[in-house]
């Protein structure tokens, strides 16, 4: 089997270097390096300064792994592998890293932010408690009483936050595993109405409920879905007018059950849409804490609808509301 057909039997990008030149190239590196071809020189065909010192420099003989970035476009992020023939030529791989760059970029994000959400409350808790520890017995009563509410509301954000940040881990975790239960979504959702009935009298927003009469069972995972009917009729009820409804509607599209919770509020601008997903993403940073939002909660719908296989979209219009859309698959054996 000659050179060349090695080359293009391998689907990443690969090519063959002797004397500072390019001696063979399959089609994948052609398509990274534009009009890069055999005879092309390796400083002009290579738009990477550390590329070329790693084929030219005194390095050039020694098996080595080079770290590249912005090759091709300024987004990707390749592992270029090199290793010397027996004729003194050099075999050059790019393997492909982008997706698990960005998944580091990710997690180190994910850490930062959680790290900077419990450093928050975690510096008010030990402000006031402090306070309260040191000069008690200065404090009237309305003070300490005023002091104490805030201390347990502060406690009692950081507690919601861990709690969403390890049902974000325990979900991520089963990510694999298929829930497979047969689940009536119309139950579930009445069981999360009613617990958040005394929320939605408070801010004067009715929960309406309007469902197709031949709803087949899905197939899910209990305790996920009411979590997933938590997060959503939560949302609905923090961000949509006071006096306005929450509206929950169920419909059967072919193979699946599609569930669509609605609210009446500020909405969500277009350049916001995409990204609301994403963990401790929040349109408005200062209202969602005020509020009491963890930042957290689309995310863990994200990832609970990922989990069943399903469909997660999501329509906003500013000064309208916003509705999230969600298909989930119907339990094996109730299609019909």
């Amino acid at each position: 089997m000659s050179v060349r057909s090695v080359l293009e039997a391998l689907q990443e990008p690969a090519l063959l270097v002797s004397e500072g030149r390019i001696v063979e190239i399959n089609a994948a590196a052609r398509r990274l390096l534009g009009e890069a071809g055999e005879g092309s020189e390796v400083s002009s065909a290579i738009p990477h300064p550390a590329a070329v010192e790693r084929l030219l420099g005194p390095a050039a003989g020694r098996v080595e792994e080079t770290e590249l970035s912005g090759l091709g476009d300024s987004r990707r992020r390749w592992l270029m592998r090199v290793a010397p023939l027996d004729d003194g030529s050099l075999f050059v791989r790019f393997i492909d890293r982008s997706e698990a760059h960005a998944a580091e970029q990710m997690r180190v994000d994910f850490v930062a932010n959680a790290s900077h959400e419990l450093r928050t409350p975690l510096a008010t808790l030990v402000g006031y408690a402090e306070t309260l520890r040191e000069q008690a017995e200065e404090l009237d009563p309305a003070t300490r009483e005023r002091f104490t509410a805030v201390v347990h509301e502060e406690a009692r954000r950081m507690q919601q936050l861990v709690e969403d940040l390890i049902s974000l881990s325990r979900i991520e975790a089963e990510r694999f595993s298929r829930p497979r239960d047969a689940l009536a979504l119309r139950d579930l959702v009445e069981q999360a109405r009613a617990a958040a009935a005394a929320t939605a009298a408070e801010r004067g927003s009715p929960i309406s409920v309007e469902a197709s009469e031949d709803l087949p069972p899905i197939a899910g995972d209990r305790s996920e879905l009411l979590q997933l009917l938590d997060n959503l009729i939560s949302n609905a009820l923090r961000y949509g007018r006071p006096g306005t409804p929450v509206r929950i509607r169920l419909g059967r599209e072919r193979d699946m059950v599609r569930l669509q919770v609605g609210d009446e509020g500020d909405g969500i601008a277009p350049e916001h849409l995409q990204r609301v997903t994403e963990r401790f993403y929040r349109v408005d940073a200062s209202r969602s804490r005020a509020l009491g939002g963890t930042g957290l909660g689309l995310s863990i719908v994200k990832h609970i609808v990922e989990r069943h296989r399903g469909r997660l979209s999501i329509e906003s219009e500013v000064g309208q509301g916003t509705v999230v859309d969600i298909l989930l698959p119907v339990a094996r054996g109730s299609v019909s």
